[in-house]
C-alpha cells in the first residue's frame, strides 16, 4: 500500500483536487493522491515550471502540482525520461492517424498521462529494436517472430468496420514479423492511476463488437452483457479491437495478445483484470502485467529503469 500525504502537504504542493477521491475505496483515493503528490515533487526537484488547468470560461486557471507549463513541456519534452523516449514522443506527436483522438497539450505537460508513461516505459525500444525483440520475449517468452516495429497511441482503423469500427486504440503496440510472412502484435493498455468507469457501448455499434466477441470464442457465455455495459466496457472493447486484426480479412494477423500494464497500488486495475478473467473461456488473447515486473526483468538500461522507478513508483 502506497500511504498518502495529508490534505495540507497535497494543498501546498498544488495537488489536492477533489476528483482524485473514489467513493468507497479509501485505498485507491490515497494511491491517486499519492501518485500526483509524487510526480509534483519530481518535477519541483527537477526546477521544471508549474502548469495550470482552466475549470470554466471566465475563472482564473488554477495551478496544478502534477503539471508542467505547456509552452516549457513542448518546447523541452521535459515529460520524457531519455532521449529515445523524447524523440519517440515527437515522433509519435507529429504522426497524425485517421480519426484519431490524441491531446497533444496533455501528452506533453500532463505528468500523470498514461500515454507518456508508454513512451517512458517503451521509448528506448522504438529505436532499438535488438533491444526491443529481447524485451518483448523477456516479458513474453511464447511470443512468436522478432520485433520489428514499436508503435505508440496507435489503432489499425478508427471506424474502419474491417476492424471493430471504434474510436478505440492502444497505448502502444509491438508488431511481430513471424515466419510465414505475416504478422504479430502484442497490444498494450497502460493504465497508471486510472479507475474504470462505466461507460455504455451505443446499440448501434454493439452487433459490430458482438460478432467479433463471438468469433473469437474467447469468452463465456453471455460475457457480453456482463461487459458491454460494465465497470469493463473499455478493456473489453480494447480486446475486441485486438481480436478484430486476428479476424481481419486480409489474414495479416495471425498471432496477438492485448495486454494491461499498471502499478501495484493501483488496486482497482488489479480488481478489474481479475473480474475480466472471469469472463474469459480462453486467455490466449489476453494479459496483464505490472510496472514492477516489467523492470524486474532487467531488459531496459540501469538508467531508465532507475528513471522510471523514480518519477513513477512512490514508495
Amino acid at each position: 500500500m502506497v500511504a498518502a500525504p495529508s490534505r495540507e502537504e497535497l494543498e501546498a504542493a498544488h495537488c489536492w483536487l477533489d476528483h482524485d477521491a473514489v467513493p468507497g475505496n479509501p485505498e485507491v483515493t490515497d494511491f491517486r493522491r499519492a501518485v500526483r503528490f509524487h510526480n509534483a515533487t519530481w518535477r519541483e526537484a527537477n526546477g521544471f515550471p508549474i502548469g495550470t488547468h482552466r475549470t470554466r470560461p471566465g475563472v482564473p486557471p488554477r495551478l496544478v502540482g502534477s503539471q508542467l507549463d505547456r509552452d516549457f513541456a513542448k518546447e523541452t519534452g521535459a515529460t520524457f525520461l531519455t532521449d529515445r523516449a523524447r524523440a519517440a514522443g515527437r515522433a509519435r506527436s507529429e504522426l497524425v492517424e485517421p480519426h484519431q483522438r490524441f491531446d497533444r497539450q496533455l501528452f506533453w505537460a500532463d505528468l500523470l498521462s498514461s500515454e507518456a508513461l508508454a513512451v517512458n516505459l517503451f521509448g528506448d525500444l522504438h529505436a532499438d529494436l535488438a533491444r526491443a525483440d529481447r524485451a518483448v520475449h523477456a516479458w513474453w517468452p511464447d511470443a512468436p517472430g522478432r520485433v520489428s516495429e514499436v508503435r505508440f497511441s496507435h489503432s489499425p482503423g478508427r471506424f474502419d468496420p474491417a476492424y471493430s469500427n471504434s474510436l478505440r486504440s492502444f497505448d502502444a503496440m509491438f508488431v511481430l514479423d513471424l515466419d510465414d510472412g505475416t504478422q504479430g502484435a502484442i497490444a498494450v493498455d497502460v493504465t497508471y492511476r486510472e479507475v474504470a468507469n462505466r461507460e455504455g457501448v451505443k446499440p448501434t455499434h454493439l452487433p459490430r463488437f458482438t460478432e467479433i466477441h463471438d468469433r473469437s470464442a474467447a469468452f463465456v457465455p453471455g460475457a457480453v452483457d456482463a461487459l458491454s455495459q460494465s465497470l469493463l466496457a473499455v478493456m473489453w472493447l480494447e480486446h475486441i479491437l485486438l481480436l478484430s486484426m486476428l479476424q481481419h480479412a486480409s489474414g495479416n494477423w495471425t498471432w496477438g495478445r492485448y495486454v494491461v500494464v499498471h502499478p501495484e497500488g493501483n488496486l482497482d486495475s488489479v480488481q478489474r483484470i481479475d473480474e475480466y478473467r472471469g469472463q474469459l473461456a480462453d486467455d490466449t488473447t489476453f494479459d496483464s502485467t505490472t510496472i514492477e515486473d516489467l523492470l524486474g526483468a532487467k531488459v531496459l538500461t540501469q538508467r531508465t529503469t532507475a528513471a522510471l522507478r523514480r518519477r513513477y513508483l512512490p514508495k
